[in-house]
């Protein structure tokens, strides 16, 4: 009897994946950072940000595992591009971390053709930019959107 084939992926898809997996990571630490330094109005929305970040990271391990991958670990820590001091500052460092989402996203999608691994990158670069255009709103950034999400 034949033991069934583990499916694959190429080795750009696996890399693109863990890509995203790292921006996943990325965000889940930047939310935490944040909470320092927004008031308690900003706690239901930080709250669903990072859950929702969460959920992705462990669907893409989930995934990962399934074709035999071993999903990347976060970082200890991760540099943002300008120093969190204050409100404007944390809101514009998540505008950045869900901006990175969904460059790392639309990567992702454009280097597969599995079905479910198309899925799971379109949900989330669609996620990603949702919350981008709420965190722009909050931070009153302008355009709140991107024409076309997850381009760099």
């Amino acid at each position: 009897m034949t033991q069934p084939q583990q499916p694959t992926l190429p080795d750009d898809t696996v890399a693109a994946i863990q890509a995203a997996l790292g921006a996943e990571h990325a965000a889940i630490w930047v939310y935490g950072l944040v909470s320092a330094f927004l008031k308690a109005s900003f706690d239901a929305p930080i709250r669903d940000g990072a859950t929702a970040h969460r959920a992705r990271r462990d669907a893409i391990a989930r995934l990962l595992g399934r074709f035999g991958k071993t999903p990347e670990p976060a970082k200890a820590a991760y540099l943002t591009p300008q120093p969190v001091t204050d409100e404007a500052s944390a809101l514009a460092v998540l505008v950045t971390a869900e901006q990175d989402a969904t460059v790392a996203w639309r990567a992702a999608l454009e280097r597969c053709d599995d079905a479910d691994v198309r899925k799971t990158a379109l949900e989330g670069l669609t996620s990603a930019a949702v919350r981008a255009t709420r965190w722009r709103k909050l931070a009153g950034i302008t355009p709140l959107t991107s024409a076309q999400p997850g381009l760099p």
